[in-house]
């Protein structure tokens, strides 16, 4: 009963934890993909800035939602509604949310190496995590749009979130496609996550097999 019970406690632990890896990586990824949209579907010239105007733009952005001491949102071209500004302090809180319990799970993971306790994942739990996105894949590839609206649907219950290009303008330069390429983005972290513990487990059969 015990050794179900820390099995499943592993378990969800590295789901969480997978999930705010994930979640991180992207984030941190974004900065040198939102570019490419940028160059590729010309909306500088939609908001009559240049690429690295907008890029010091997103970092302000970003830096509001990611860091807990920027208390303020304030980006240099693109002003915010009220409800625009209600919006991005929702999305600051779950950003927030996942950087701490991101940090948190690294400490906890430094703690366990030390003290020598396993906390790696075997390799029918790891394949089983892997599938999760693969059951949502087709829907989000069928209809991006719908999921786009069915994702925002689960964390925001509000119509915040639907932006009025004329009052907040930053959504000109952050389009659909660019949301679509970092659920592609997070998809591959969160899978790379996992796989690295069926990796793990198979160099480790094939030694011990060897020997």
């Amino acid at each position: 009963m015990i050794a179900k019970t820390n099995e499943f406690i592993k378990v969800l632990f590295h789901l969480v934890f997978g999930i705010c890896t994930a979640v991180v990586g992207t984030l941190l990824l974004s900065f040198p993909l939102l570019p490419i949209f940028l160059k590729s579907a010309k909306l500088a010239d939609l908001v009559n800035l240049s690429v690295s105007q907008i890029m010091a733009n997103y970092r302000q952005l970003m830096g509001y939602l990611m860091l807990p001491w920027v208390k303020d949102l304030k980006m240099n071209d693109f002003p915010s509604s009220v409800s625009g500004l209600k919006h991005f302090y929702e999305v600051k809180v779950l950003f927030q949310l996942v950087l701490f319990l991101f940090i948190l799970g690294v400490a906890f993971l430094i703690l366990q190496k030390k003290s020598k306790v396993s906390m790696r994942l075997n390799t029918q739990w790891s394949l089983g995590l892997m599938a999760l996105p693969v059951v949502i894949a087709p829907f989000a590839l069928m209809n991006f749009g719908a999921f786009f609206v069915f994702f925002h649907g689960i964390f925001f219950h509000n119509s915040d979130w639907l932006f009025d290009p004329a009052t907040d303008p930053i959504i000109n330069v952050l389009p659909e496609n660019f949301f679509g390429a970092c659920f592609v983005v997070f998809a591959v972290l969160y899978e790379l996550y996992f796989l690295s513990f069926v990796i793990y487990n198979l160099i480790r059969q094939n030694k011990k097999a060897i020997s």
